[in-house]
């Protein structure tokens, strides 16, 4: 059973930085390596949406909206994933949270962290 602690969160003004951290936990350093890696956001009254992926092979993915502005990264060794987050906006306030993913015999199996507040104001 693979756990997920986020960590880096807190309250920022429009343009400033946060870097938000992921811990696994449960697992092996080469089994985690195997998981796909992402960063989903959630803000009040909407659905959960994808922020950005990184593949096993550290093939990144980012919606739209953050393209150019925030950067995922991982660390096999420490098992930990991050998300850079440049130029904050407004709209970037949502409770952030970290996913880990593995397909198993056909099934993809999700995990995912408490989430961390991320609150941009000024």
């Amino acid at each position: 059973q693979v756990q997920l602690v986020e960590s880096g969160g807190g309250l920022v003004q429009p343009g400033g930085s946060l870097r938000l951290s992921c811990t696994a936990s449960g697992i092996s350093g080469s089994a985690f390596s195997v998981y796909a890696m992402g960063w989903y956001r959630q803000a009040p009254g909407t659905q959960r949406e994808l922020v950005a992926t990184i593949t096993s092979g550290s093939r990144t993915n980012y919606a739209d909206s953050v393209k150019g502005r925030f950067t995922i990264s991982r660390d096999n060794d420490k098992k930990m994933v991050y998300l850079q987050m440049n130029g904050l906006e407004f709209e970037d306030t949502a409770v952030y949270y970290c996913n880990a993913a593995i397909t198993v015999f056909s099934k993809r199996v999700d995990y995912w962290g408490q989430g961390t507040q991320v609150t941009v104001s000024s």
